[in-house]
């Protein structure tokens, strides 16, 4: 009686949305669009473009639209150094007394006598570029209002009804001519009007408009952070131009084009130069052809994959409504497809060859101070936007993540020199585009030496994926190579234990009860999460010494340490230990799971090589769960990749809906909260493991396929190796597999017990597989 009950309000949810939301014209491709009725009253309703570097939200309002803009090297601060002088002298002591078992005296040691007391996010934040206003003269009323993104396209589309005239208005940042276009189009000639001004918080930058242009300049942070150029221009056809102070007039005109460039003296010596370079070459072609250019560069990526999780009746609501839907207990497949889409849309939009890496919130951030300035947090954060970049098929984004990494090395060498003693890289939990690497802050988040090592495990997948030799070479292992080497030097000897372990150090951001004490700490010698991450980037850099044929002695020193690296422990229920000893959690449901590290992104904890801990590792999560935990949007997300790697796609469906349902914002951000992106590219990755693996010496097909999920396909999956697959399913089994082999590697392919070996494949060529893994007969 109760599930029929629930059924009907779920049926009646739907039907009242019908009511609400009216079926408009929809383009070729519905599912792949986020679509609303009415214009974004919050930023977190605005739908976001970007090309790499530039961006906006489009708001899409008819009276008045604003685009917030972002540029994603307006960056205010400088480089500077904040390491605490005392900090290699106060090591060894704070060492004994972590020890000796005295928390509360190592940590305040460790807090006045390792860590830097500036707070670095008083010095250096990322800021919005500024807003675009757009004041339009309507002929009457508003009707048959439309605000779309297609992310198939990367186009967002606002259209509407005012008096007899249908107008609409195209926005998209284009890579191809490095500019944001917007083209404002009219059924009627003569009818655009509006006023075009150019603004930013704080009343502080430099706008002039003259004839067709509107140009911006700024010293941001008071004149401590870059130099801001931006250059707009309005090709209007018809009508006439008003110039007027900070602002353009366009009247009567048929149509109107809007180009907009910005760049900062981050990159180039002269970013005034730059933009008017860039916005005369833009403005000076066709738009069709800028349209075109900017589509197929866009499809170039978007296009490797597609999903199919099964067909739901969601396309005709709008987004929002979905959404609600959802909540209510609609199950809505297609918004599914749409958001695991929308995550590969936000990585290639914020992320591209040659840019800087997608910071917290991608590169889309209002105002001046955005939440946790919008930084690099290295404990957890830039590493999750990075995770569904191989695997669904974007290999090439990993780049400027690894280039921000190799650019931190020499302040990485100086902290760990200068701090610490010793030789190698080191950064801590944050950083930003100064990259800053000395330890900050409070203990419970700044005391974790391991923000390098963990980026290695991403920098070393890409070779793992795209085989490129020459990036080995001269970009993964120069970095791998010297965190290893901080890493090995690192390390102690417990004298409880004998075996070396990491400290002083922390479990990401959290703390357990003193045990025969009063309060809490968060620091010991010997956490789970730093010995999973040293042995991961280790293991790998052996790996990769041995393919270049390099470093021997250097090899056998890795090979020794990782002999007398502390071993992954379970406690006396069957968790996975987090710290050093069995100790109280003070927060059971904490937001970090960084013990299950081994599980998910690393590869030490799977059912062919340690079967008793992904038993563990299965009661951690659980436990975790029990008490509250996922309850922000990127944890929630790190729980989905858990649980498929668990193999239990049910419980990674449960909190893939989980993440729609109670962390997704209207406009499909994750949330935090507040608005957080890696939550977006923590989700992506995780339905992705659900549906292929292959961190573990074998390519496996389905590994979690929930039951929710009957009927599908997904084409274009990436598997290490150089494997690319397309994988159908029926009844929830396995009906074909296409498998190409980009590199020529040896094959070792599973589903449900059942393997496949090819101890060599042809570069190029692919194989196809029936539901039982018989090879068909290519032609």
């Amino acid at each position: 009686m109760i599930k029929y009950l629930h059924f009907q309000a779920c049926i009646a949810s739907v039907v009242f949305f019908m009511l609400l939301v009216p079926v408009t014209a929809r383009g070729n491709d519905p599912a792949m669009k986020l679509w609303f009725n009415k214009p974004a009253a919050t930023w977190n309703e605005a739908l976001p473009v970007g090309n790499g570097s530039l961006g906006a939200m489009v708001f899409g309002g008819t009276a008045r639209e604003r685009l917030q803009l972002n540029e994603e090297s307006v960056w205010t601060g400088a480089p500077r150094w904040d390491a605490n002088p005392d900090a290699r002298r106060n090591l060894p002591s704070v060492r004994r007394l972590l020890f000796e078992g005295k928390f509360a005296e190592a940590e305040k040691l460790a807090q006045n006598g390792i860590l830097g007391s500036f707070r670095r996010d008083n010095a250096s934040s990322y800021q919005t570029l500024g807003d675009l206003i757009l004041d339009f003269k309507n002929p009457g009323g508003i009707s048959n209002y439309r605000r779309e993104l297609d992310i198939s396209e990367a186009v967002s589309t606002v259209t509407y009804t005012s008096g007899q005239t249908n107008f609409r208005r195209e926005v998209f940042s284009s890579a191809p001519d490095q500019a944001l276009v917007i083209r404002i189009t009219a059924d009627k000639p003569g009818a655009i009007t509006f006023t075009a001004r150019i603004s930013r918080p704080g009343n502080k930058a430099l706008i002039k408009a003259s004839g067709s242009l509107i140009s911006m300049s700024e010293h941001v942070g008071n004149g401590n952070g870059v130099k801001m150029e931006t250059r707009m221009k309005l090709l209007n056809d018809g009508g006439t131009v008003l110039p007027g102070g900070d602002s353009i007039r366009i009247e009567k005109a048929n149509s109107v084009l809007i180009f907009l460039t910005a760049a900062t003296d981050y990159f180039t010596p002269d970013p005034s130069a730059w933009s008017e370079e860039r916005l005369e070459k833009v403005s000076a072609r066709p738009f069709a052809d800028i349209r075109k250019d900017h589509v197929a560069d866009y499809k170039s990526y978007f296009d490797r994959l597609s999903i199919d999780l099964g067909s739901s009746d969601g396309n005709y609501f709008t987004t929002d409504a979905r959404i609600a839907a959802m909540q209510n207990g609609y199950d809505d497949t297609d918004l599914i497809e749409l958001y695991y889409q929308f995550g590969r849309y936000l990585l290639i939009s914020s992320s591209r060859p040659l840019t800087l890496p997608a910071n917290l919130q991608g590169i889309w951030a209002d105002g001046l101070t955005p939440p946790w300035s919008a930084d690099y947090h290295i404990n957890i954060n830039i590493q999750m936007n990075y995770w569904p970049a191989e695997i669904t098929n974007l290999g090439e984004l990993v780049l400027p993540f690894a280039d921000f990494i190799d650019a931190m090395r020499p302040n990485a060498r100086r902290t760990a020199s200068e701090v610490y003693g010793l030789k190698g890289i080191v950064a801590h939990y944050t950083t930003d585009v100064w990259h800053y690497t000395e330890p900050l802050g409070a203990v419970v988040y700044g005391m974790w030496p391991m923000g390098i090592a963990w980026s290695c495990q991403n920098i070393w997948d890409h070779y793992l994926f795209g085989g490129d030799i020459e990036y080995l070479r001269n970009k993964a292992y120069p970095i791998m190579k010297e965190s290893a080497e901080f890493c090995a030097g690192w390390l102690v000897t417990d004298p409880r234990t004998g075996y070396l372990v990491s400290g002083p150090s922390i479990s990401p951001e959290n703390r357990f009860r003193i045990p025969e004490g009063e309060g809490t700490a968060s620091m010991v010698m010997g956490p789970t999460m730093d010995h999973m991450i040293i042995r991961d980037l280790l293991q790998n850099t052996i790996r990769a010494s041995l393919i270049l044929s390099t470093d021997k002695a250097f090899r056998r020193k890795l090979e020794l340490t990782l002999e007398k690296l502390t071993p992954t422990r379970t406690g006396s229920d069957g968790r996975i230990l987090e710290w050093s000893e069995e100790f109280e959690e003070h927060e059971p449901g904490h937001r970090h799971i960084s013990h299950l590290y081994g599980l998910h992104p690393g590869n030490q904890i799977t059912q062919q090589q340690h079967p008793e801990l992904l038993e563990a590792a299965g009661k951690t999560i659980e436990y975790r769960l029990a008490h509250g935990g996922g309850h922000t949007g990127w944890s929630r997300a790190w729980i989905i990749n858990f649980f498929a790697r668990l193999k239990d796609g049910n419980k990674a469906c449960e909190n893939v809906y989980a993440l729609i349902t109670k962390s997704t914002l209207d406009n499909l951000f994750d949330n935090h909260p507040p608005f957080q992106i890696d939550g977006n590219f923590g989700g992506t990755a995780g339905i992705t493991e659900m549906l292929i693996q292959s961190h573990a010496g074998e390519v496996e097909l389905l590994p979690a396929l929930p039951e929710k999920w009957g009927n599908g396909h997904i084409r274009g999956a990436m598997a290490r190796g150089g494997f690319e697959a397309d994988i159908e399913w029926e009844n929830g089994l396995l009906k074909t597999a296409k498998i190409t082999s980009r590199l020529g590697n040896p094959l070792k392919l599973s589903y449900k017990g059942k393997t496949f070996m090819l101890e060599a494949t042809e570069k190029g060529k692919s194989y196809r597989f029936n539901k039982d893994l018989n090879l068909a007969h290519n032609p």
